[in-house]
């Protein structure tokens, strides 16, 4: 995007200076009235320059706020999951398995990431859900999001 901006810009200099140059030369063939025009149509471009930089800027500065406020909203959901987790008494193994659920992974997926045998990470998501009053891996998660969520007073 910069690079269009800045060949925007050399293309407004040029034709600026152009026309500047043709209602300076009063033995050009070209009318005072198209030469104006010139000077003016490059004015513009100049303006639509200045402006798309002033967009460029307000747009990188709205993608910096925005990343921060997702980045602020990221670890306050990880704080409340590791609260929760710690409110239902989970083991460090036993969490790490419950926020691999929670990210939708099988069983197969959360033995392979831990270098442990399906059997272990199958009797951990046991206990997990037995802690947490669960069933299954969507309960885990509606539980969760559910404790997450902001309660509706209708």
């Amino acid at each position: 995007m910069t690079a269009v901006v800045v060949v925007q810009a050399i293309a407004a200099i040029y034709f600026l200076v152009d026309g500047v140059n043709d209602m300076l030369r009063a033995g050009s063939g070209m009318t005072t009235l198209e030469a104006s025009l010139e000077a003016l149509v490059a004015l513009g471009l100049l303006a639509g320059v200045v402006l798309g930089v002033f967009a460029i800027r307000a747009a990188a500065r709205e993608a910096r706020e925005t990343e921060q406020a997702l980045d602020l909203a990221r670890g306050a959901l990880a704080e409340a999951i590791e609260r929760e987790f710690a409110s239902w008494g989970l083991t460090a193994s036993e969490a790490d398995v419950a926020l691999f659920a929670l990210k939708g992974c099988t069983v197969e997926q959360i033995a392979t990431m831990r270098s442990s045998a399906q059997g272990t990470v199958r009797a951990q998501l046991s206990q997990v859900y037995a802690k947490a009053g669960v069933n299954s891996q969507a309960a885990l998660m509606a539980t969760i999001m559910e404790d997450l969520l902001p309660q509706r007073n209708d």
